[in-house]
């Protein structure tokens, strides 16, 4: 569908873009429908299963894990706001979006981005208080702290989405109604704007720095302190075991900025619309992939949990 414009002045004013997405991949839609698709399944169950055994397990009722599952539910939000959609259009070949459902989707696309930056943090903070302070570990992370600190996480990521969206967004589009991608990012909207937008991407670019670097020097802090508090205990046994909680949220937190590095950290696009599409891929879809596997596969206590889970459940059926 042709998407309305109206006439102003001789400056055409858009009301509807057009996802670029993989458009310019004809031959190869079906097959990246099945495979996002499967990835999405995979995905959505994984997230689902960590939520599922965190909430029943009663020995998983422990900060740690209380903050997985505030990712998983953050995860299989994220994955909502942008895979069901891209799917959709590559089955349907529309590829319009209003201005309206362009900035919902920002919005929602960058809240739970710039939560999961500080949820990784404050998941950094509380293994560094698990492992260099665990007799005031219950006292510092009691419930009522751990809760208060979940929802400041997501209102800070939120009021980061407002800011962002709402700089983005003031002013009109009439350059192109063609987003160079499969969903409503910050650059390729931007790219749009009738008005000068080098100012406008100066200060997104400092507000991700605030997110991004901030959030990450943090979590470098946090396992500084790890690391000297682990070379203090003399058996490499108890080492071992001590830093194994931290292995997996260390995977994550890798993949999760280097990401987020790459296509955040940057005042002006540095790679062309295919490269940046590509990342998007990454971050978008296999990332969210990775969380689940990585805390299933790499942590024994949800894997344990998990098992009894699945023993009781046969024993109810039989």
């Amino acid at each position: 569908m042709v998407p309305e414009q109206q006439q102003e002045n001789a400056t055409w004013l858009v009301t509807e873009f057009l996802l670029v997405g993989f458009s310019n991949l004809p031959d190869l839609r079906p097959t990246l429908f099945a495979l996002f698709f499967l990835t999405y399944l995979v995905t959505l169950s994984g997230n689902v299963t960590i939520i599922t055994v965190i909430h029943a397990d009663q020995t998983l009722h422990t900060p740690m894990y209380r903050f997985l599952e505030a990712l998983s539910l953050s995860e299989t939000c994220y994955t909502l706001v942008t895979i069901p959609n891209m799917l959709a259009r590559l089955w349907m070949e529309n590829q319009a979006i209003s201005i309206s459902g362009c900035r919902a989707q920002m919005f929602f696309f960058l809240g739970l981005g710039c939560s999961h930056c500080f949820l990784l943090t404050l998941m950094g903070y509380d293994r560094y208080v698990a492992i260099c302070h665990p007799l005031r570990y219950p006292v510092i992370m009691r419930p009522a702290v751990c809760l208060g600190l979940g929802a400041l996480v997501f209102c800070s990521g939120f009021s980061v989405a407002s800011i962002e969206t709402s700089l983005i967004f003031s002013s009109r589009f009439c350059r192109s109604n063609r987003v160079e991608h499969f969903f409503c990012d910050i650059a390729p909207v931007l790219k749009l704007s009738c008005a000068e937008s080098a100012s406008k991407a100066l200060a997104i670019f400092f507000l991700s720095i605030l997110v991004v670097l901030i959030s990450f020097l943090l979590i470098l802090l946090s396992y500084a302190f790890i690391v000297a508090a682990l070379l203090r205990i003399p058996s490499a046994a108890g080492r071992s075991k001590a830093f194994s909680t931290c292995a997996a949220h260390l995977t994550v937190v890798v993949v999760h900025f280097g990401c987020a590095s790459i296509i955040y950290l940057r005042p002006e696009s540095g790679g062309s619309p295919g490269q940046d599409r590509l990342v998007a891929v990454f971050y978008t879809v296999v990332t969210p992939l990775l969380n689940p596997v990585v805390y299933t596969l790499r942590n024994k206590e949800v894997r344990v949990a998990l098992r009894r889970i699945l023993a009781r459940s046969r024993v109810i059926l039989k």
